[in-house]
C-alpha cells in the first residue's frame, strides 16, 4: 500500500508541475490570441461590401457598422478597466454616442477604430505585469458596477469581441457574403 501512495503522490506532483504556466507564457499566449482575433475581425470588415455597412438584419438591432463599433468600444473599455491603462486617443471611441454618429459608421472609420481598439489591447497586454493579474479591479458598465481580476477583465473582453464578431457572421450571410473561415489555430 505504501508504494501505491508514493506512486500516487509522485504522479500528483508531476501532474501539477506540468500544469504550471509562467506569467510570460500566459502573456505571450494572450497576445497571440488577440493578434489572431484582430486579423480575423479584419477579414470580416473586408468581407462586408462598403454599401452594406449600414445593413441591419431586423429593425431594432445594430447595423453591421454599429456592431463593429460596439466591439471596438468594448475592447477599449473592458481592457482599460482591467489594466488601469487608458489611451487618450481612443477617448472619443468610448463616448456613448460616438458609435451612432453617421461619420463614425463609414467603412473607413469603422475599420480604423476597430484596428485601433485591437492595437490598444495588444499593446496594453504586452505592457501588463502579469504578477498582478490576480488583483481585483472594478468598473462601471451599462449593467452596473462589476468586479473581477485583472486577468478576468482581459478574458471577458476577449469573450465579448468573439461574441459580437460571431453575430456578424449572420449579417454577412444575410448580405449574401460568405463569412471568413474560422481562425481558431492561426
Amino acid at each position: 500500500m505504501k508504494i501505491y501512495s508514493s506512486i500516487l503522490l509522485a504522479f500528483c506532483c508531476f501532474s501539477s508541475a506540468a500544469q504550471i504556466v509562467s506569467n510570460d507564457n500566459l502573456k505571450q499566449q494572450i497576445v497571440r490570441d488577440w493578434e489572431r482575433a484582430k486579423a480575423y475581425t479584419q477579414e470580416y470588415l473586408d468581407a462586408m461590401p462598403v454599401d452594406k455597412y449600414g445593413f441591419r438584419p431586423a429593425d431594432g438591432v445594430r447595423s453591421f457598422a454599429e456592431q463593429m463599433m460596439h466591439l471596438a468600444q468594448s475592447n477599449t473599455l473592458l481592457v482599460s478597466i482591467g489594466s488601469g491603462y487608458n489611451n487618450v486617443s481612443l477617448q472619443l471611441l468610448r463616448a456613448s454616442n460616438f458609435g451612432k454618429s453617421p461619420t463614425a459608421l463609414t467603412k473607413d472609420s469603422v475599420v480604423y477604430y476597430v484596428a485601433a481598439s485591437y492595437d490598444f489591447v495588444i499593446n496594453t497586454v504586452k505592457q501588463l505585469d502579469f504578477d498582478k493579474s490576480g488583483e481585483m479591479a472594478s468598473g462601471e458598465l451599462p449593467g452596473g458596477k462589476r468586479t473581477t481580476t485583472r486577468l478576468g477583465w482581459l478574458l471577458k473582453a476577449f469573450e465579448h469581441q468573439t461574441h459580437h464578431r460571431g453575430q456578424c457572421t449572420v449579417y454577412l450571410r444575410l448580405a449574401g457574403v460568405v463569412p471568413p473561415s474560422e481562425k481558431l489555430w492561426e
